[in-house]
């Protein structure tokens, strides 16, 4: 159940975080030249947000072995996307040297992913 409100509460800040980004930071973002870092931190925050729900759901049916790829997947965004935020409203450009962690933590998640997953046992 935990990382299936893990999943809601990524997706949820995925949508804020997207809005405030779109609105508040507009002007930031535009000067800085970043918009498209924020926006690509915002779409992978949210598809692996639907990773972690999806992933939470076959947990609990027994059909996913593993919580690992839901871990993997909470800390690629957190790294991915949290460095990717910070780097678009900052111009700390030694962040992006932390991105790949992320990125590599997001692949390490879709291959447990697979791994992990089974038919459930009837």
């Amino acid at each position: 159940m935990l990382g299936i409100k893990i999943g809601i509460i990524f997706s949820l800040l995925s949508v804020l975080i997207g809005a405030f980004g779109a609105h508040g930071l507009k002007e930031i973002l535009t000067k800085l030249n970043t918009l498209e870092t924020f926006q690509t931190a915002v779409r992978y925050q949210m598809f692996h947000s639907i990773a972690i729900l999806l992933s939470g759901i076959l947990f609990q049916m027994n059909m996913l072995e593993s919580k690992l790829p839901m871990l993997l997947f909470v800390l690629g965004i957190i790294i991915f996307s949290g460095s990717l935020y910070l780097l678009s409203i900052s111009e700390i450009k030694w962040l992006g040297a932390i991105t790949p962690i992320g990125g590599l933590l997001l692949i390490a998640g879709w291959i447990t992913f697979f791994i992990s997953i089974h038919s459930p046992k009837i």
